[in-house]
């Protein structure tokens, strides 16, 4: 990546800017006509680059505000990696809550998460090892005015004294050379590195993979699982607030749930109602304390749906009014989608091997209306339940 530093430092001449405003919004389809003649009067690496940080500014704007993601600039690792703009804003709130004025931001990546903490008021150390990452970073505080608030540095994180600073950020990296990487020690660096250097610091923030097992959390650690717009998106590990607390938060909004150490739900049979828990709400396994809010038990013990006779509108799942039941059979529920001319038609599952598109292409959905059908388990039977969204008051 490094032997792309002296075509990255060329963007930021005024001819690299001059091109890259130039060939901003540039389509794929018309980037070798853009190129041939931009090629004419400018050099083609320096060509090659803005078009290739155009497409990367494309690609950044579904994690990036557009107006920044337009000015930024970026690596295709960045893009894959940095935390969505949401994200990093709240988590940042929540650092500056706890009374954070200065932040060691470790694996900085290009930036994303330094900037959010800086637009929070908050001084920060960002560091990373790769010179490009780190240029690319540099470039972004001083492109969004933002430098007088974030030191960029290249180093080894490992290596770099973090005392004096009221709070420890670690995103390490979770993907190697053969994609991602679940095994939290297989980390760069290992989770039990940023532990360590969490628990020597005065507050601190691990964001791992939502994926973790709960029985890697220390015991030391707050553990909050973030989703947003419904997507999970991180679990972060909290040093500093509440041992052992556990916590779904979903954006927008924010909107959290505190775990209370409440048993598994109780088995009871389909009623009129279907709750399907938020993703977060389940990573953090907190089903029960929904289940609890709305009334409800379990579908199945090992299944997270849960089901109640009534309404009882929560932030934390989404619920749907089931109008019919019936065992596992797609000649069964094509007829019936068919007889409710349903067209159409969403499929979810949970505890089945059924692909949704599978289903779709058997049924043959067709008509006006429209349908949500649940491939699960009932008390251990494959079933199928149809319904629609129930009505938000």
């Amino acid at each position: 990546m490094n032997d792309q530093l002296p075509s990255f430092h060329a963007l930021l001449t005024p001819e690299g800017r001059a091109l890259l405003d130039e060939v901003r919004g540039t389509a794929p389809a018309d980037e070798l006509t853009v190129a041939t003649r931009l090629r004419r009067t400018h050099p083609a690496e320096l060509v090659s680059a803005a078009l290739g940080q155009a497409r990367l500014r494309q690609r950044a704007a579904a994690k990036f505000a557009a107006e920044d993601a337009e000015r930024m600039f970026f690596t295709p690792n960045g893009v894959e990696q940095s935390t969505r703009t949401s994200v990093a804003a709240y988590r940042a709130a929540r650092m500056k809550d706890q009374g954070v004025t200065s932040v060691a931001d470790l694996c900085c990546g290009i930036g994303g998460d330094a900037i959010a903490l800086a637009r929070a008021g908050v001084r920060v150390l960002a560091v990373d090892r790769d010179p490009l990452t780190v240029a690319v970073a540099r470039a972004n505080a001083e492109t969004l005015g933002l430098d007088r608030l974030i030191e960029v540095r290249e180093a080894d994180v490992t290596e770099v004294d973090t005392a004096g600073y009221d709070a420890v950020f670690v995103d390490p990296a979770r993907r190697g050379g053969r994609g991602r990487v679940f095994d939290p020690e297989a980390y760069s660096p290992p989770l039990s590195w940023a532990v360590a250097t969490a628990l020597a610091a005065p507050r601190a923030a691990l964001k791992i993979a939502p994926g973790i097992p709960h029985e890697a959390v220390p015991a030391e650690a707050e553990a909050e699982w973030i989703s947003d717009g419904g997507d999970v998106k991180e679990a972060v590990l909290w040093f500093g607030t509440e041992p052992g607390l556990v916590r779904a938060t979903l954006l927008p909004g924010p909107r959290s749930l505190l775990g209370r150490g409440l048993p598994d739900p109780e088995v009871r049979p389909v009623g009129r109602y279907l709750y399907e828990p938020d993703g977060a709400v389940i990573r953090a396994h907190l089903v029960a304390e929904v289940a609890e809010q709305v009334g409800g038990g379990l579908l199945d013990a090992t299944i997270a749906y849960i089901t109640a006779d009534t309404l009882r509108p929560t932030p934390y799942a989404t619920a749907y009014e089931i109008t019919d039941r019936l065992p596992f059979n797609v000649k069964k529920l094509k007829a019936l989608l068919r007889e409710r001319e349903v067209g159409t038609l969403t499929v979810k599952k949970r505890g089945s091997a059924v692909e949704p598109e599978e289903l779709r292409r058997k049924v043959k959905p067709q008509g006006p209306n429209a349908a949500t059908v649940f491939l699960t388990r009932v008390a251990g039977a494959p079933t199928m339940l149809l319904g629609q969204p129930a009505p938000v008051s």
